[in-house]
């Protein structure tokens, strides 16, 4: 139950996080107040985002025991995260180089696991 609730916080946190920033490069003018001005409307967002993430990570370190495991699996959400922004924001289709880094990726995470 412990990986259902790790992964969940993580996944929502690390949405929200790659969601403003984001919507920020393709909506918000790159001007220094403009960009201060929406970071300061998101902070309650990255509050909770932030909150997510970091019981995210406790929750994980209680299932597995291990920090960097729970850190790569974090990281991993977030390759996968960012490349759905990409296509949602961007409209940027991922070519077969994106899905051969993450198939290296995962063997990596494999081979980690591995004792």
């Amino acid at each position: 139950m412990l990986y259902l609730i790790s992964f969940s916080l993580m996944f929502a946190g690390l949405t929200c996080i790659n969601i403003i920033f984001s919507y920020q490069s393709k909506h918000i003018s790159p001007h220094f107040w403009s960009t201060l001005k929406f970071q300061l409307l998101m902070l309650p967002l990255f509050l909770v985002a932030n909150l997510g993430v970091g019981y995210g990570v406790k929750f994980g370190m209680k299932a597995v025991n291990q920090l960097g495991y729970v850190l790569i699996i974090a990281k991993c959400i977030e390759v996968l995260i960012s490349i759905w922004m990409g296509y949602w924001f961007m409209k940027e289709a991922p070519s077969w180089k994106t899905w051969t880094g993450l198939a290296v990726i995962i063997i990596g995470v494999i081979l980690v696991k591995q004792r």
